[in-house]
This record gives structure tokens, C-alpha cells and sequence, in this order.
């Protein structure tokens, strides 16, 4: 019983702990990278908040950590290839982020449900930063 509140208090602590390595991790990337995976971080987490709002919907830490996760993967593996950071995400972070959601069940409902102008702020948002991030590393978009 105690521990059941407790858990709600202060959440999954294994959900936590795996949060704070996800951070290292990205703190550790070259900036560039590092810009990068902040974006879709930022994307990822309005993705799925928003899917809550209109859902009703609360979601468990794993929802994120896991999607997370594999992203630092990804970008540590990039990085340390020197794969450019266009080549990681493609033609579209758009489809890069919401494929990496869906692959860990955490997409939610139709694109329909995003309120317009905040998800088109948002896309921007994640366009504009992974550009950003790839001219910093030096590469030219494809």
C-alpha cells in the first residue's frame, strides 16, 4: 500500500534513473548531434502530451524513456561514425519522430487531433533545428 503511494508521489524510480542516463548521454554528444536530438526530444514530448490532452490518456514514464533511449543510441552510433546528421533523420525528421513514436506504441491517435497551428509550430520547431544542427556539423542537406 505505502509503496503504491509512494510510487505516485515520486514516479517509476527505474524510469527515473533511465531518464538521467538518457540525459548523460545526450550531454555527451557533439553539439551538433546534441542540437539535434534536443529537437526531437522537444518534438517528441508535445507529440505525446498533446495525444493526452485529447485523449484523456496519462502515460507512463516508459512511453518517452524508450523512444529516448533508442534516439541516444542512434545519434551516439552517428556521431561516432561521423554519419551526417540528415542521413540519420532523412528527407523528413517529421516522419523520422513520429515513426520512432509509433515503433514504441507511443503515437497516439491521427495527425487530425493536433490543434493546427500548434502542431505546424511545432514541425517548424524540429525542421528548422535539425537544419540547424546539420550546417553547425558541416553538412549540406540532401
Amino acid at each position: 500500500m505505502m509503496s503504491g503511494f509512494i510510487e505516485k508521489v515520486v514516479g517509476d524510480l527505474a524510469d527515473k534513473r533511465r531518464w538521467r542516463g538518457y540525459r548523460a548521454r545526450v550531454k555527451a554528444l557533439p553539439a551538433a548531434y546534441r542540437r539535434a536530438v534536443e529537437a526531437l526530444e522537444r518534438y517528441l514530448m508535445y507529440r505525446v502530451i498533446h495525444r493526452e490532452a485529447i485523449t484523456g490518456a496519462v502515460t507512463k514514464g516508459d512511453v518517452l524513456v524508450d523512444p529516448y533511449q533508442e534516439l541516444a543510441e542512434v545519434f551516439e552510433r552517428a556521431a561516432a561514425d561521423g554519419t551526417p546528421i540528415r542521413e540519420v533523420v532523412g528527407a523528413d525528421p517529421l516522419r523520422f519522430a513520429d515513426a520512432l513514436l509509433s515503433k514504441h506504441g507511443a503515437a497516439g491517435g491521427s495527425d487530425s487531433e493536433w490543434i493546427d497551428k500548434e502542431q505546424h509550430k511545432e514541425q517548424q520547431r524540429l525542421v528548422g533545428a535539425i537544419a540547424q544542427a546539420e550546417a553547425e556539423n558541416g553538412s549540406s542537406p540532401s
